[in-house]
């Protein structure tokens, strides 16, 4: 279904002159980022997603989860409730009309803080089937779904987006209304039809606060040797209950997601730091070089040295959902 897009006009103005080239622009407000590209991706281009909201006011773009393929664009945008490992492609730009988007990450200290003084969001209204039909991102019972969602732009939000856009013109107002700017957007996220998903962020009893304990130990330990029963304890789960709610959240088990850590930081290794292929390897906790090189090609269709000599030229904002 088409949906209506919003005007987005003085959005992308804002966007496009805080980004004037392609690439990923840092900006003086902390968590908030600006994506730019001028030309359609080609390739799947893979990255560890941080929690966050991306917000496109020009062009289109495809996101994976493992087989599931989700599409947002200035009438949609996508939320990751979690930092999950995806892959994705721009789908619409063009020089004259770029890609633009606004990506902030989210802090949970204030998505908590939002829940507790607005209440509950409203249930999920609006299906967010994936868009190959593939899998499902809505929760069952205690189940929350998957820990990204696609929900309609509304005018609201778009205010919010550009009235902290244009805090960045004055920066002696930084620190008395970024904040509460900040705040508004997210509010207007867990107000969205599907709000309740960044809601269970902030719920300490909740399954999906277990998984993220999971996800943070992952994190943080990727290169170490993962042993089930010692990241269920870690999550203050038993391991069957972890291994179903971790893969409802994430389309992953935690071997597989902790295989994506650690590919994905071996690629950073390759291509930013220079690293040899078998001490990229080695530091992200690989014993073999062979099944190191056999999975690195699996995921990027590519052997690990022809893959970074290749992507050392490629922008920076294709490899950011």
């Amino acid at each position: 279904m088409n949906v209506p897009k919003p005007d987005t006009g003085a959005l992308s103005a804002l966007l496009s002159r805080h980004a004037p080239r392609e690439g990923v622009w840092p900006t003086a407000l902390p968590r908030l980022w600006i994506l730019r590209l001028d030309t359609p991706g080609g390739e799947l281009a893979h990255a560890v997603q941080p929690a966050s909201l991306c917000l496109i006011s020009q062009g289109a773009k495809e996101v994976r989860l493992g087989e599931e393929r989700y599409v947002y664009d200035a009438a949609r945008f996508m939320v990751f409730t979690t930092d999950l490992p995806v892959s994705g492609r721009v789908t619409e730009a063009t020089p004259e009309r770029p890609y633009l988007c606004l990506r902030l990450d989210f802090d949970p200290e204030e998505v908590a803080e939002l829940v507790a003084r607005s209440g509950p969001p409203r249930a999920p209204v609006a299906p967010v089937t994936p868009a190959n039909g593939i899998g499902s991102a809505d929760g069952d019972g205690d189940d929350p779904g998957r820990g990204l969602f696609v929900s309609a732009v509304t005018s609201e939000m778009l205010d919010a987006a550009a009235r902290l856009m244009q805090l960045l013109d004055h920066p002696e107002d930084h620190a008395a209304l970024a904040p509460m700017a900040m705040c508004e957007l997210v509010y207007r996220v867990l107000r969205s039809e599907q709000g309740e998903r960044l809601a269970q962020v902030a719920r300490a009893d909740s399954q999906t606060q277990r998984v993220h304990r999971a996800i943070r130990w992952l994190k943080a330990h990727y290169a170490q040797p993962l042993r089930i029963e010692s990241l269920a304890k870690e999550a203050h789960m038993s391991a069957s209950s972890l291994h179903h709610h971790f893969r409802a959240l994430t389309s992953m088990s935690p071997l597989q997601y902790q295989k994506q850590l650690r590919l994905q930081e071996a690629r950073r290794l390759l291509i930013a730091e220079g690293l040899e292929v078998a001490r990229a390897g080695h530091a992200v906790g690989y014993e073999s070089p062979s099944q190191f090189s056999r999975e690195y090609s699996r995921l990027y269709g590519a052997p690990p040295s022809r893959d970074a000599a290749k992507r050392r030229d490629t922008p920076a904002a294709r490899f950011t959902a």
